[in-house]
This record gives structure tokens, C-alpha cells and sequence, in this order.
């Protein structure tokens, strides 16, 4: 499971992201649990810095995978796992490049033909959405739905999907059904009234 930063004005990040980790430890479930760092467009280079270094801090302990959104240096100058890129942002071919052969690249996707490019561009795993509705972001196309997002993982059974948009612990389990590997989440987590016991939720609906 993906759990991606809101890192919106008067949100508060880092709490949330202690408490994804910490409710991961009491599942024994680190090695399951990834952190996304994703800012807005006009947050400066240094705050992103400043908040991808201070999750890493929090995941390193535990083994939680750190990836940061768009921002492929600052993924870089933190020393994150990889990074994210999504359609407005580098190429797949290039973010590959920059990060390295080793670095964990996640690429945006929406269909079949989109998936498989990024997977030939050097892509470790696809986002794929939005699964569902959402008033996380805005602008976004009509959903998915669990058959889409199942399609699109069949035609690039070798890259692991990681369906995003709307997931919640009551929706999480009919997206693996359909042939995701893994969900990502904003707002189940971050908007939970105890962002702790939501991970916990959805970790156990996808256990």
C-alpha cells in the first residue's frame, strides 16, 4: 500500500505519515507499506527537500520504501528509493535516466497502450487511475472501475500495479481482485479523523 503525502496548507504530513508507520509495525507489515512524497506545484524545491528528508527519516528505521512525486531531484538529493512521474511530468525513458538503473520509478498510466510504453521505458510499476472517484485532486478524467484497472494489469503482467483514485478499506480488495498489486491512497489516510487506524484498515483489506 501507497500512502501519499498531503502536504497542503495547514495539513500536517508528518504526522500522518508516524502514524501509517507506526500502525504498519503493529501489523508487522513495513515491507508492505510505501510512502509517496507529493507536493504542490508551488511549494519551493527547499520545503519538498526539507519533507522528503524528514519521511525518509521516519522510514528508514523500518524498511518502508520512500518514493517522492515528480520531484526526481530532490528524490535524488535526499537519497529516496525512487520517484514517481505522471504524464505533464518527464518522460519515463528520461526519469529512468535520471534516476539510475537501480532507483524504483513509478510512471501514471491510464490504459493498456500507456502502460505497456512506460513498461518499456524503464517504468517499475505502473499508477494506474483514478479507480474511483475523488475530491482529492482536481481536472481528473471519469473512473476506472476495477474491470479497467484490471485490464490494463493484464496486459503488463510483469509490472505491478498500483491503482489509485477513491480507494478506501471498503473498495481496496476488489482492485487486487481485478489484478492490482497495490492501492494508493491520499485521502483515506491523510483525511482520516486517526490516520493511524484507517492504514490499519486498509493494510487488514488487503492482507
Amino acid at each position: 500500500m501507497h500512502v501519499i503525502t498531503d502536504a497542503r496548507h495547514g495539513r500536517q504530513p508528518l504526522t500522518v505519515v508516524a502514524a501509517a508507520i507506526a500502525a504498519a509495525r503493529r501489523l508487522d507489515a513495513c515491507q508492505r507499506l510505501a510512502i509517496q512524497v507529493r507536493v504542490e506545484d508551488d511549494v519551493s524545491d527547499r520545503d519538498a527537500y526539507d519533507l522528503a528528508d524528514a519521511v525518509l527519516e521516519l522510514c528508514r528505521p523500518y524498511g518502508v520504501l520512500c518514493l517522492v512525486n515528480d520531484r526526481l531531484h530532490v528524490a535524488l538529493a535526499v537519497g529516496a528509493d525512487g520517484g514517481h512521474v505522471g504524464a505533464a511530468d518527464l518522460p519515463v525513458a528520461v526519469a529512468r535516466k535520471v534516476l539510475g538503473p537501480v532507483g524504483v520509478l513509478g510512471a501514471t498510466c491510464r490504459d493498456v497502450a500507456a502502460a505497456r510504453a512506460a513498461r518499456r521505458a524503464g517504468a517499475s510499476y505502473l499508477g494506474v487511475g483514478p479507480a474511483f472517484a475523488t475530491t482529492t485532486k482536481t481536472g481528473l478524467p471519469t473512473p476506472l472501475g476495477p474491470a479497467a484497472v484490471g485490464a490494463v494489469a493484464a496486459a503488463v503482467p510483469d509490472t505491478p500495479i498500483v491503482a489509485i483514485g477513491g480507494v478506501t478499506a471498503g473498495n481496496a480488495r476488489s482492485l487486487v481482485g481485478a489484478g492490482a498489486a497495490a492501492v494508493a491512497v491520499v485521502g483515506a489516510v491523510a483525511a482520516a479523523a486517526d490516520p493511524g487506524r484507517a492504514t490499519e484498515d486498509l493494510l487488514r483489506a488487503l492482507a
